[in-house]
Order: structure tokens, then sequence, then C-alpha cells
């Protein structure tokens, strides 16, 4: 199969021939944008003069730097335009690449959108091939439909994931950014590959509708069907008490986590205790049937605990490996970005530097196609980069 891939290394991108419009900021749509540019869409960015707020996101928590590795991960091949939607002649410009696009991205909310005659409904009135792929906080209907959300807010604090990542009653844990917005962007990139599929039976557009707040319930999906059947939340344990010992994180005698992943607990029993060297657990009657185990968690974890605090993780490593036992190390994010099946997989690209600056290794999209060239085509676009360009193109 390997060899395969490497003989049509060269083939079209996908999206090879489509044109995209994105009027984003920040990250959710401008990343769902940026998948789009790899996969092939000649993609125009439309920024204000002041520029997408994420340009300056580390300025924003008081660092005095110029760059922003964030900003060119998601904006990286993209043609980057100006136009102050303020003015006639900017929204006459705007209107010009609309007419001309197969798609437009934007995460503007409802009302800004309105204000600017962008809603889907007047879009699709002047332009009924156009796929309008909107990405909102909190949709586009409901009393709070223009209130600000970002993932922090919409996707981790509203859905309940925050709620439910630490036992009831403590405080939620600190959140990283931007996973909800991916997460989000991609749920539109889905949409809108959908709704272009539709355009080529039909011959008409759409609008694809995504909200931080349904991609959070959707992603916290099994604890609310739990909590709509039962009418009550599961319950969220410390390690020293989960439900499910071989499904548990534990540190080795390095300082080094790693996570056992033995989901279905007979079935992975018996290799856990043979790379433990503990195979008199089995004959415990504590622990000899997975009814025992559960009734004596905290028992079994000690044990772990005590166990794996002997040898440093590569030892395990090998044991586990050998046992086929199933885990995964709990990897700094030093440890991902020299992770060799990580770059096996393609999880990172090299793209060209904004401007004047050297080349970025960066993340990739989450989605390889066989046969395909996945380089950038291009970094990011400074402010403005392709304005006259662009405006050439347009007569």
């Amino acid at each position: 199969m390997q060899t395969s891939r490497l003989i049509w290394r060269w083939a079209v991108r996908p999206l090879e021939g489509y044109s995209v419009v994105e009027l984003g900021m920040w990250v959710a749509a401008p990343a769902a944008a940026t998948m789009l540019a790899d996969w092939g869409a000649d993609v125009v960015k439309v920024e204000a003069p002041t520029g997408d707020p994420n340009r300056y996101t580390l300025k924003h928590v008081g660092q005095d730097i110029d760059s922003a590795p964030p900003f060119e991960t998601d904006n990286r091949g993209k043609r980057g335009i100006v136009l102050d939607l303020r003015s006639q002649e900017g929204k006459d410009v705007l209107e010009r690449l609309l007419a001309r696009a197969d798609v437009f991205v934007t995460n503007l909310r409802p009302g800004a959108l309105e204000r600017l005659g962008l809603s889907p409904d007047e879009l699709r009135g002047r332009h009924p091939r156009l796929v309008v792929g909107t990405l909102t906080g909190y949709g586009w209907t409901g009393a709070e439909r223009d209130r600000a959300g970002y993932d922090v807010s919409a996707f981790w604090a509203r859905p309940g994931i925050a709620a439910m990542l630490n036992p009831a009653g403590e405080p939620p844990p600190g959140i990283r950014p931007g996973l909800g917005d991916r997460t989000a962007a991609a749920n539109l990139v889905a949409g809108v590959l959908a709704a272009l599929l539709r355009r080529e039976r039909t011959g008409e557009g759409g609008v694809v509708d995504v909200s931080l707040l349904r991609s959070g319930t959707y992603a916290n999906g099994n604890d609310l069907a739990l909590q709509n059947f039962f009418g009550k939340r599961g319950r969220t344990r410390h390690r020293t008490e989960h439900e499910s010992p071989l499904y548990n994180s534990y540190r080795a005698a390095d300082d080094r986590w790693f996570w056992l992943v033995g989901l279905e607990g007979n079935r992975h029993w018996p290799g856990v205790v043979k790379a433990l060297g503990r195979e008199d657990l089995e004959t415990d009657e504590r622990f000899a049937t997975g009814k025992a185990r559960r009734g004596h968690v905290r028992e079994l974890i000690a044990v772990f605990d005590e166990e794996f605090a002997k040898r440093p993780l590569d030892e395990w490593a090998e044991r586990f490996d050998a046992e086929g036992v199933w885990w995964a190390p709990v990897q700094t994010l030093a440890e991902v970005a020299a992770d060799p099946q990580a770059e096996a997989v393609g999880a990172f690209v090299e793209q060209p530097g904004m401007g004047d600056a050297p080349p970025l290794r960066t993340v990739a999209t989450p989605v390889a196609f066989w046969g395909v060239d996945e380089k950038p085509r291009g970094g990011a676009p400074t402010l403005g980069e392709h304005t006259d360009e662009v405006l050439r193109e347009l007569n």
C-alpha cells in the first residue's frame, strides 16, 4: 500500500478549482478555511484594516512579541486582502468576490452579518449556488444567538464538558485554547463538503450552520445520553477510585505517566498481571473476576501504583508490548513534537513563514488523501498582502 501512495504522489488535490471567501477571525472559521486551502481550494481571506485579532494573539496576553505561530497555522495557503466593510466600496468588492465563489465561510455573529447585508438568506437570494458556512457560538436561533462565544465558553463550559472533567464539587480544570474551535472547524468543513456534493446533483447551494454549543453537546454525547436516560450525571472519579483500574493512569519509577487502556476488563486482565509479574493476583478473590475487581477498585489501584513505581516507563513499555497490553504514554508537547509515529502519520508539516519570517513547523490538517502532495502551498498572508492582486482579478 505504501508503494501506491508514492506512485500517485502528485495527484490533484481534491478541492482544486473551488473558490472560497473567508470573513473570519480568531480560530474556528479560519481553521476551517485552512483545511479547504490545504485540500486545494483558492481561499481569499478578507480582513478589516486592523486585521484579524489572532495576528496579535501573544500581545493580547502581555507578551511583546510580533510573531504569531497560532495565526500562521490557521491561515496558511490563503490570499489575504483588506476591505473596509463599513464603506460601500468595500461591500461592493466583497459582493463581487462572492459572485464568483463556491463557498463563503464566516464566524461573525448573526447580528453583525445582518447589519452588513450578509445573512444567509440575503446571500442565498443574491447567489443561489453559493454554499454559506457559518460558525457561531450559539447558533442562529434562540434568545442568545448574538452572545459572544469562544471555545472555552460555548464549547467547554456551556455544554457541560468542563463540569465532567473533575469529580463533582471540584473546580473545573484549566482549558487549553483552540481545542473546541478546531473541533467545530472540522464539523463546518464536513458540512460544507456535503453541501457542495448536493450542489453537484441539484445545482443549488445551501447554508451550513455550525455552532460551538452544538459541537460541544455532540462531543459530550456519551455523558449527555446517560443524563437524558437516567436523569443524572455519570460519576467522574479520582484516579485512586476509578471504577475500571485497567482503564486508568499510572506513574512509573521515572515519574512518567501512562494510561492503561484495558477497556474490556476480562480480556485484558491476564496480560496486565503477566506484565506485572503478579500472576498471583489472578487467584486473589478480590480481583479474580470483573465483578470482584469492581468491588475492590481502591485496593487494586493501590497494588498497581506500588508495582508500577518499581520500573521506568521504557521497561514497562517492553513488558506491556510483549504481553499484548493496550497502553499509551502521557506525552509532553516536546515528546509529541518528536514522536516518530506522529511524524509517520503526517501530523506535522513545514510551511513557509509569513512575509520574511523563517519557515514554521506546525500541525497538519487531520485528513490525509493518499497520493496527494500535502505540503502547504504558502504561508499565512501578511495583512493585505494580496489586495492589489485580487482587485486586479476583479478589474
